[in-house]
């Protein structure tokens, strides 16, 4: 049964190895710009959840960008919604849990799989996987839609990674947003998660 509960985002330990750092920016901005009740709010109805190991650590299972933003603009308390608690597994049977849900991801900024030791202790340890952002960019412009699959996103990123040429400024990744957006319509993209079919052009269909 999972509850929430205030926590400082110090204590927070990621199970991913990176971000996408455009979208974490970009979360902290609106998260900036909200008064300190709306704020409050927000955070309140967008709870971390997290699973409970040893020694009252608290693992990210989602919202790692969340929690990385949160960070990055001097927020400290979050609030948490605690989904399992393993606290009482050694290390070795801890780890087989979460990797045996699929609430890991220790791939590098390059899509290449690490070891668990790669995952940092700290969110603001996180590092910037920029096909991260693209794949989030992506969804929100309604490329696919957005589903609970575990790490979605990712496999998204590594869609593009081999497609899509790195920008170097605003307007080449604007423009890789939208060329990103017409290859999740095409049938390379079919297997991955969230897949939809290029819209209907107005006018068509009923």
């Amino acid at each position: 049964m999972t509850k929430t509960i205030k926590i400082n985002v110090d204590r927070l330990r990621p199970l991913q190895a990176t971000v996408g750092m455009l979208e974490v920016e970009a979360k902290r901005k609106h998260i900036e710009s909200l008064g300190a009740k709306a704020q409050k709010q927000f955070l309140r109805t967008a709870p971390i959840p997290t699973v409970l190991g040893k020694q009252d650590r608290h693992y990210v299972i989602d919202r790692h960008h969340l929690a990385r933003a949160l960070w990055d603009g001097g927020i400290r308390e979050a609030f948490a919604e605690v989904v399992e608690d393993f606290s009482a597994l050694p290390d070795a049977k801890f780890w087989d849990a979460v990797i045996e849900r699929r609430w890991v991801h220790p791939y590098d900024e390059r899509g290449i799989l690490r070891a668990l030791s790669a995952i940092p202790d700290e969110v603001s340890g996180l590092t910037d996987d920029p096909y991260r952002s693209l794949s989030a960019f992506v969804r929100d412009a309604g490329g696919y839609v957005k589903t609970p699959e575990p790490f979605a996103e990712f496999q998204w990123a590594d869609f593009y990674r081999t497609r899509i040429p790195m920008w170097t400024n605003p307007y080449q990744f604007k423009a890789a947003v939208e060329q990103a957006v017409h290859l999740a319509w095409s049938p390379d993209a079919r297997t991955l998660p969230g897949f939809k079919p290029q819209r209907l052009k107005a006018g068509r269909g009923t």
